[in-house]
């Protein structure tokens, strides 16, 4: 391997300063997915990232999905997947194995990570101390039935606040409970941009598997604000997978979040470069 320049190393340590003083004692929700969630060299990236933001003074909330490792559970226990518009269909069978996967296995395993690189992380689940009260995810038609599929009625962010407070950083899955007592699965970044709203957080950070958000020439863009955001929406520009994730960072912005961030999660440390460094590694909206 070759000898880093000790000259690159301190232009970037510089580089980072204003940044890590500017973000002091602020707060960045992070929804952790994609390969970053998958690959074993940029999962630990990935936790060595975030305890370093906490170790600087800065406050990350993760919030993660886990739809791979509930499909290969399902698999195992011969259970079909079934995906209507993207969603999963989630009969209260499959709402047990996602409670199991995402709170048990994949929720544990990022804590251990986050823990192995020095951190103090706790997980929780959306149903722990009132976080996320969910209510039934409603179709445009009546045809469809998803099961237990969710959607945010309700945020209570008292049990993060406590813990962003002291030295832990929440580790939350994207679980929450209804009025009527019954759990339901909810899309993680949807659940991670109402967690920033609530929390009126300083950034909001979507880790994906592309680069961000690309122009009909295939150029990153970045640098949007609302305006052009709902410009690029309406020709078509934004469309497909994109567009979810687009209007979750879109809303946060507009809610009072300063900024959103959709980036590249297969690039090692992204979460740093993007936070600490001039040029960024995704899309910005502001």
């Amino acid at each position: 391997m070759s000898k880093q320049n000790p000259e690159q190393i301190a232009k970037v340590l510089t580089e980072a300063l204003p940044y890590i003083r500017r973000f002091r004692k602020q707060t960045l929700v992070i929804k952790f997915g994609g390969n970053a969630m998958v690959n074993h060299e940029l999962k630990h990236d990935f936790a060595s990232d975030v305890v370093l933001l906490k170790m600087v003074g800065i406050n990350p909330v993760v919030v993660h999905g886990g739809g791979p490792q509930i499909g290969t559970m399902l698999k195992k226990i011969g259970k079909e997947s079934e995906f209507i518009d993207g969603m999963r269909v989630t009969d209260k069978e499959t709402m047990d194995i996602v409670e199991m996967v995402l709170g048990g296995q994949v929720n544990k395993e990022i804590v251990q990570l986050i823990q192995s690189h020095g951190g103090n992380a706790v997980g929780l689940s959306g149903k722990d101390g009132g976080l996320i009260t969910a209510k039934k995810l409603k179709k445009d038609s009546n045809d469809i039935e998803l099961g237990h599929v969710g959607e945010v009625d309700k945020i209570n962010t008292e049990v993060v606040s406590l813990l962003d407070s002291g030295q832990f950083i929440p580790v939350i899955s994207p679980v929450g409970v209804g009025e009527d007592g019954c759990s339901y699965n909810i899309n993680a970044d949807t659940v991670a941009g109402k967690i920033a709203e609530e929390l009126q957080a300083e950034k909001l950070i979507l880790l994906t598997n592309v680069r961000g958000l690309l122009d009909k020439d295939d150029k990153l863009m970045t640098g949007l604000d609302s305006k052009i955001v709902d410009e690029l929406i309406a020709n078509g520009t934004i469309h497909g997978g994109m567009l979810p994730k687009i209007k979750t960072a879109l809303n946060a912005v507009k809610a009072g979040v300063k900024a959103s961030h959709i980036i590249d999660g297969r690039v090692p440390h992204a979460l740093l470069l993007e936070i600490f460094t001039d040029q960024g590694v995704g899309t910005l909206i502001h």
